[in-house]
């Protein structure tokens, strides 16, 4: 099926043109947002062979298509319908969480995760450029001291340096806010003009409280500007409401937001160092046999402001390796599923979604295959809980965020034993589902 066809066929069985607010795309899901969900025809939208798995959030359909194929599907559908594929605005966002199953801690990772979800690519890329230049250096010496090396370290440090400042825009958009000035309240938190200074006895420090500080602020500025867009009169509202939120925001953010985003940061970091040093396997274990269900609901992302905020108070994120796990836990159940299932489509999903989880991307392999049979999926949660608990247990940590899978090892301290410990995982998954088994798919 070309991406026309299929994008002809997601629109007609989402209730037809008239019932579709935008549409959008991540990783591996077509996301379109409809105004009734009682039009969506869910099982033939799953019967195309080119779909992977649907996810219903809200008035969400999440079309799992698979990376790359999923944004040309998105923008086939786009077209057909004559609008953009642009995410969802703050206002059919919080229709969205306004949803009968939808709880406030779902509803915090969801926004975290609208905020971050734009900015993985470039992530994404930065990270595997730091991890390919720094490979190459330990490789050859030579390379080193070249002008190339010091080019690319620059390239993909780039996301990471900025990160606060693209977090500011992000959030902005999603909190109803002005993305530009959200950018500029996240960028007076970074400013070296403030180490030193103290006002109204608050000692300021560039960079303190982070990325969480951050998201405050611009949670906080985005509110200022809604509601002095109430009362400031048109012909000014061009040049005072931004002024007055910059002013508003920055001042109350520096006295009050930023000491509490620094006591957030710090505890954060410190409830995962004791976790480490206390909990050991037990924690390592908990932290990946629990990623996969979140990676399932669509909630993963909503923990990459944790992950940020490891990243630029410590500079290594060791909960990243433990979340990786989680692919090797779903390679060995496919294997045993491949060898085992009569479902030629079980099979063709297999295949197709295995390569891309070797490359970190499970969502394929969760919605095609796993999740769908259950025991599997839990197979795979216990199994990838057995790599976690030893990555705490050894030490292993990444030296960046956004890498899963084999590609994690161009940022880990300890690659060599992380791979050891992936496909000792991956034999586990494989007994363990060969020996206790499935209720394999009825043929269609």
């Amino acid at each position: 099926m070309t991406n026309k066809e299929l994008a002809e066929l997601i629109i007609k069985h989402v209730g037809g043109k008239d019932n579709v607010l935008s549409v959008t795309s991540c990783i591996t899901r077509c996301r379109v947002e409809v105004k009734d969900v009682d039009k969506v025809d869910t099982e033939a939208i799953k019967a195309s062979e080119d779909v992977m798995g649907l996810v219903i959030e809200g008035n969400q359909i999440q079309v799992i298509i698979g990376p790359g194929k999923n944004k040309k599907v998105a923008q086939e559908v786009a077209k057909a319908l004559g609008i953009s594929t642009e995410l969802v605005d703050a206002k059919e966002f919080k229709s969205q969480i306004n949803a009968k199953n939808q709880t406030p801690f779902k509803a915090l990772l969801k926004k975290c995760a609208s905020v971050f979800i734009p900015i993985l690519p470039a992530i994404i890329a930065c990270g595997l450029i730091n991890g390919l230049n720094n490979t190459f250096a330990n490789l050859i010496p030579a390379y080193g001291d070249t002008t190339i090396r010091l080019i690319l370290a620059a390239m993909g440090s780039t996301v990471f340096s900025y990160l606060p400042i693209f977090v500011g825009i992000s959030a902005a958009r999603v909190f109803g806010g002005s993305m530009f000035v959200g950018g500029v309240l996240a960028g007076i938190f970074q400013s070296t003009a403030l180490n030193g200074l103290s006002l109204f006895g608050v000692e300021m420090q560039a960079g303190r409280g982070g990325i969480i500080a951050v998201l405050l602020l611009v949670a906080f500025g985005s509110w200022v500007e809604k509601q002095l867009r109430k009362v400031v009169p048109d012909i000014i509202d061009i040049f005072a409401t931004p002024i007055l939120t910059i002013l508003i925001a920055g001042f109350l953010g520096l006295i009050l937001i930023q000491p509490v985003g620094g006591w957030l940061s710090d505890l954060i970091v410190s409830a995962i160092y004791f976790g480490l040093e206390k909990g050991g396997f037990i924690f390592g274990f908990l932290m990946s046999s629990l990623w996969l269900p979140l990676v399932a609901t669509g909630l993963h992302n909503g923990v990459t402001p944790i992950k940020a905020e490891l990243m630029n108070t410590i500079g290594h994120v060791p909960i990243q390796v433990m979340c990786a796990f989680v692919g090797a836990g779903q390679i060995g159940v496919v294997a045993a599923i491949y060898l085992k299932t009569k479902n030629k489509r079980l099979k063709k999903v297999i295949v197709s979604g295995t390569p891309v989880q070797l490359l970190g991307i499970g969502e394929p392999l969760i919605y095609g295959v796993t999740l769908p049979l259950l025991k599997p999926f839990i197979y795979a949660c216990l199994s990838a809980g057995v790599g976690g608990g030893l990555s705490a247990v050894l030490g292993l940590t990444s030296y960046g965020y956004g890498l899963s899978g084999l590609l994690i090892t161009l940022n880990l301290n300890k690659p060599l034993i992380y791979l050891m410990v992936f496909a000792l995982v991956i034999v586990i998954a494989f007994v363990v589902t060969w020996v206790l088994g499935f209720d394999d798919l009825i043929q269609d």
